[in-house]
């Protein structure tokens, strides 16, 4: 299966699937080939490259969140392994 992903702009670490899919769908309208490691949900966010845990994840130019795991190329990114640098929480300081 091959499902659509959009890039907010270039630099973006992530990108949002247009469709469901299921573990190993071909992602299409990103930089680089991409397989999806699991099942991701329509508008979730996929990571387009290696995220190192600790790094700050950026999209649409803006940061997002810091990964609290390592997050492969094509894994889903989420509240699993991101937590929002919109908060005030020390966490994500």
């Amino acid at each position: 299966m091959t499902v659509r992903a959009y890039t907010v702009c270039e630099g973006d670490m992530v990108a949002f699937l247009l469709a469901d899919a299921p573990a190993g769908a071909q992602v299409e309208g990103t930089k680089d080939p991409l397989t999806t490691h699991e099942a991701i949900g329509v508008f979730h966010k996929i990571a387009l490259q290696d995220i190192a845990a600790g790094a700050i994840v950026h999209r649409g130019g803006w940061p997002i969140g810091r990964a609290t795991a390592d997050i492969p190329a094509g894994a889903h990114v989420h509240t699993h392994n991101l937590v929002s640098t919109y908060s005030t929480s020390k966490e994500t300081q």
